[in-house]
């Protein structure tokens, strides 16, 4: 097979966004006209390589729960794209994952790349990597917003240039999400040549050298777009309790069914579409009289989800005390004994330590287990720093998010947003 040209190849960059529906990367690439199209995504060996010296099984950066997780989500993208006649191209990076799309950009002669823009600071840096190199090429960039129901540069524009700092001022300013694509496929274009380069198929935690986990660490939650798509249509399909929820109301307790869709890690690879979603809902609203509101409504987290990730974007040093505008400076305790207390469920509290073996077999909690592990780490009892708390759930959550983890530190710490958070969330007795 000959080598695609630079006018008939385009290249779709996988990141979060693995999904096939309401893709706007995906769609453009798709729609350039170009005969060949290759689906990519690269993976960082700093990400899934397993490291012994870590607290809990997984890499430095990632649990072994959320490693799964992607990994299983990766294999549903790739089953996917192979029933529109592709396929993903999972690519290795050696050191550099933008090095990595930058040598397959040029080796494939590729006119046009299209991915998914992201907020983050790592993805910032090594976006803007790739984006210099192909404009640099003359290869044609696309980056649409499609993994927040806004684009946060629009919010804060529109803000005078400021993010707004109160969710009711977000709302305000927001409005109505875009409509997501609807357009259903029944096939993409063909891959292209692929010369030298080693395809890898998706690996499992075992092949990437975990080792065997007992049943009881394999969390009940699969990863990939079909599972999010089935959960999501099985919770909405029960239109009365969709129109009556209330977030604070859930039961933290509740194993067997959890008090909410679970979603947010499918939310979090981009396995669903937040617009997608947001718009189911608004079609389960106009079926029934009455529905609850934002902030406490299923739409109303959503727009939580957008609310973080735009303040995230505007403010610098966000993810940290010092430098950090909009977060009071604290004399956080340093208590490294406390900490790997809390860390390990080893603080005598039931409560507590059973939530954070919850998080470290499963990488989930509901918000509110959430909320007493992280009030009773700050400032609830043993007043040790936030962001030693939120390095904890960065790593072992399969939801974890950067603009929402680390804003919902700082608001459950008193460092921001809501500085008089008087409730408990801890059990004092002994359960």
């Amino acid at each position: 097979m000959e080598a695609a040209t630079a006018a008939t190849a385009a290249m779709v960059w996988f990141r979060k966004g693995l999904r096939v529906h309401d893709n706007p990367a995906l769609d453009a690439a798709r729609r350039c006209g170009a005969g060949r199209l290759y689906p990519v995504f690269v993976l960082d060996p700093r990400y899934l390589r397993p490291d012994p010296a870590a607290a809990s099984p997984g890499s430095a950066r990632a649990g072994v729960a959320r490693v799964r997780f992607l990994l299983e989500s990766l294999g549903d993208l790739d089953a996917r794209l192979r029933r529109l006649g592709s396929r993903l191209l999972l690519l290795r990076a050696r050191d550099d994952v933008a090095d990595a799309v930058c040598a397959a950009l040029k080796d494939w002669n590729i006119g046009k790349l299209c991915f998914e823009s992201d907020t983050e600071p790592y993805a910032l840096a090594r976006d803007k990597k790739v984006t210099d190199f192909a404009m640099a090429s003359g290869i044609e960039v696309f980056t649409p917003v499609s993994h927040t129901l806004f684009d946060p540069a629009e919010i804060i524009n529109k803000n005078g240039g400021r993010p707004p700092l109160t969710y009711q001022s977000f709302i305000a300013i927001a409005g109505e999400p875009p409509e997501p694509v609807m357009e259903e496929y029944s096939e993409l274009p063909p891959v292209g040549y692929t010369g030298e380069y080693e395809l890898l198929p998706v690996p499992t935690v075992e092949e990437l050298g975990y080792g065997d986990l007992s049943q009881e660490e394999i969390p009940p939650f699969r990863g990939g777009e079909t599972e999010a798509l089935r959960r999501m249509k099985e919770s909405l399909q029960d239109k009365e309790w969709v129109a009556k929820f209330e977030k604070p109301k859930g039961d933290p307790s509740a194993f067997l069914k959890p008090a909410t869709t679970v979603l947010s890690p499918y939310l979090k690879f981009g396995c669903l579409s937040s617009r997608y979603f947001y718009h189911c809902i608004q079609d389960v609203y106009r079926s029934v009289r009455n529905y609850t509101k934002p902030p406490v409504s299923l739409t109303g987290q959503l727009l939580w989800r957008d609310f973080f990730y735009t303040v995230s974007f505007g403010t610098p040093n966000f993810d940290q005390m010092k430098g950090n505008k909009i977060c009071k400076q604290i004399p956080w305790s340093e208590n490294e004994e406390l900490f790997v207390a809390w860390r390990d469920g080893r603080t005598g509290y039931p409560w507590i330590d059973a939530i954070m073996i919850q998080l470290r077999k499963w990488g989930w909690m509901h918000h509110l287990a959430r909320h007493s592990v992280a009030c009773f780490l700050t400032r609830g009892d043993l007043f040790i720093h936030w962001e030693k708390g939120r390095d904890v759930f960065e790593r072992l959550l399969i939801d974890s998010d950067w603009s929402i983890n680390n804003g919902n530190w700082l608001w459950l710490s008193c460092s921001s947003f809501f500085y008089q958070n008087l409730l408990p969330y801890y059990i004092w007795e002994e359960i």
